[in-house]
């Protein structure tokens, strides 16, 4: 398996583990813990860096697959790709700020904008594995099975 095809496998696999980061830093701001939150959230920006690069490399170097589910699965397929790559678009501004404003200890505007950002990046991170899941996984086309 050359490097391009291993990459849906990469990026899946670093949505999963932006989703686990996600999900602690929540839970240690929730519990006052500001020193793991930080951690976790520098952590996960680092790992939606590596998976922003690693993406643009896997879509300038490969084929787009057309998803092979058919009927009512195909819908959902679409639903959730459509609204995945909307709101991944979105969320990099999004996260960009509210990393601006931690950063400068604009705490009050931090906390407004993730309350928005949060919830929008935990979607973006757990679709991704979703949609990974169908097209490559579940439903694989031929052209990647063959690639293999």
């Amino acid at each position: 398996m050359s490097t391009v095809q291993f990459l849906p496998h990469l990026n899946a696999a670093l949505n999963a583990v932006a989703t686990l980061f996600l999900f602690a830093g929540f839970f240690f701001i929730r519990s006052g813990n500001m020193r793991a939150h930080r951690a976790c959230m520098v952590t996960v920006v680092f790992v939606s860096g590596i998976f922003l690069v690693s993406y643009v490399i896997h879509r300038m170097h490969a084929p787009i697959f057309e998803f092979q589910g058919q009927g009512f699965v195909r819908i959902i397929y679409y639903m959730i790709l459509i609204s995945h790559v909307v709101l991944a678009i979105a969320i990099v501004p999004m996260v960009s700020l509210t990393l601006f404003n931690a950063l400068k200890g604009r705490f009050d505007k931090h906390k407004k904008i993730a309350r928005w950002t949060w919830p929008t990046w935990m979607y973006v991170s757990i679709t991704g594995v979703i949609v990974y899941v169908m097209l490559y996984q579940i439903y694989p086309s031929p052209e990647f099975v063959g690639l293999s």
